[in-house]
């Protein structure tokens, strides 16, 4: 085979295997920051509305994606990290119409088609993380990630690092996207 097409192939199982996320992330960050300049962080917990266990497991978890980036924590930051939750409830409704039930004749034959409805409630939730200078008090980074099932214990405990991680993975900012 030749590379072109063998390099063909690893893009596309890449981009197979990296779109199948169940989380929607995003970040924003502002033009003018100089990320090579942070090099501490301190943790802000004022608008962190989670109980102790779900608390716990975000900021670790925020704290362990920074350190891998070579920051470190302090009493003087450079950057204040603030995190945030909040979850909404979303009602999923699916609806088959299948083209026919089998009847007189066999599965082709004459008979009734029905339609069938199916509505499902579930609590989806959000984790933004802020991190503002704290030289400025200025926002220079956002991330934002949604899609946690918060309503199983077991989820959230898989989910929140695996979030958390996709979040951080935008930062710093790769200015040449």
């Amino acid at each position: 085979m030749s590379k072109k097409y063998i390099l063909l192939l690893l893009a596309s199982a890449t981009l197979g295997l990296t779109s199948c996320s169940p989380f929607q992330v995003k970040s924003d960050y502002a033009e003018t920051a100089n990320f090579n300049l942070y090099k501490t962080y301190k943790l802000r917990i004022d608008d962190l509305k989670l109980n102790d266990i779900d608390k716990d497991r975000v900021l670790n978890e925020v704290s362990k994606q920074l350190q891998t980036k070579g920051m470190s924590v302090s009493d003087n930051p450079d950057l204040i990290v603030n995190v945030k939750a909040n979850h909404k409830q979303i009602q999923d409704v699916q609806t088959t119409r299948p083209y026919g039930m089998y009847g007189w004749g066999g599965p082709f034959g004459w008979g009734v088609g029905m339609s069938r409805t199916w509505t499902q409630n579930y609590n989806q939730g959000s984790l933004i993380v802020d991190l503002i200078d704290a030289r400025t008090q200025k926002l220079v980074w956002q991330g934002v990630g949604s899609g946690i099932s918060v309503d199983s214990p077991k989820s959230k405990q898989k989910q929140i690092p695996e979030i958390v991680s996709e979040i951080m993975a935008n930062y710093p900012p790769n200015r040449n996207k």
